[in-house]
């Protein structure tokens, strides 16, 4: 049974949960349109600001300097807080929505493909972008794309294929492109984060049953547990990196998603977890 704490209150809709400098970092979307830090004691910081009302996402660089999802550009944040264009990828993206960094620095960004809630669905892609500043497509068809991992030894890159209802991995080849795709898990998934034992935990916002899951490769489900309202993202980390960080808020559909974004109804919620975080590629 898994005992399950508040960290804080008060938030809109908080989304892609990232551990790092002893802080977890994340997004809160909707009017507050802030990117922020707390520890675990609950204090929080407004470390910057969002590039709008939603969808945006975070991960950093090798050398530390923090990157951001914006519509259809990468947006990198300088020393002096100032948000430059990382990568310009107008015409390759309509809706930018998760990143991840390995550690050669070769960036993955995912299109969701379509505007949510104001267009007819179609399928998204991965990108990769080189540290040379190149730019190529490394996976298409994929159905909403959402949170990613990638395995400490760089080799696999995990997604969650929100629409499909199932977790998807590449192998990561020695030029950063996908191979060899293969369903990781049959379940539904929207943020993801991976343990040390190698198993993804993954929310799913489901309206009639959410739930937070712990897979192993090939779909073995090892943990599960309800959650009162929907859990958008979550993230290991803590000082032992035990500590499971679900980011959640009420929802209701994407009909009333507007309504959604000017409500401080989200939280944090923490439970300790079997396996601490991976650690970062």
């Amino acid at each position: 049974m898994y005992e399950l704490h508040t960290l804080t209150e008060g938030l809109v809709v908080g989304e892609s949960p990232r551990w790092h400098d002893g802080r977890l970092w994340f997004a809160n979307w909707g009017v507050a349109q802030e990117i922020a830090a707390i520890d675990t004691d609950g204090t929080r910081e407004v470390v910057g600001r969002g590039p709008k009302l939603a969808g945006y996402c975070i991960d950093w660089l090798p050398d530390g300097r923090l990157l951001v999802t914006g519509e259809d550009k990468l947006l990198r944040v300088e020393a002096d807080g100032a948000q430059v264009t990382h990568a310009d990828l107008s015409g390759r993206a309509s809706s930018l929505n998760e990143v991840t960094v390995d550690g050669r620095g070769n960036i993955y960004v995912n299109d969701v493909g379509f505007a949510f809630g104001q267009a007819e669905f179609r399928p998204g892609s991965i990108l990769l972008i080189t540290p040379d500043g190149a730019v190529r497509e490394v996976a298409d068809q994929v159905m909403f794309p959402n949170g990613m991992v990638i395995t400490p030894d760089g080799g696999t890159l995990i997604v969650a294929e929100s629409w499909a209802s199932r977790l998807t991995a590449f192998d990561i080849e020695p030029d950063g492109s996908l191979s060899h795709r293969r369903v990781f898990a049959s379940v539904g998934g929207d943020g993801l984060t991976l343990d040390a034992d190698g198993a993804v935990w993954a929310s799913d916002m489901a309206e009639d049953r959410p739930v937070v899951r712990r897979v192993a490769d090939g779909g073995k489900v090892l943990d599960e547990f309800e959650l009162d309202a929907a859990c958008f993202a979550c993230a290991l980390g803590g000082p032992d990196g035990r500590t499971l960080f679900m980011m959640v808020a009420e929802w209701s559909g994407i009909a009333n998603m507007p309504q959604m974004f000017q409500r401080y109804g989200g939280r944090i919620l923490t439970t300790t977890a079997p396996a601490p975080h991976a650690g970062r590629p």
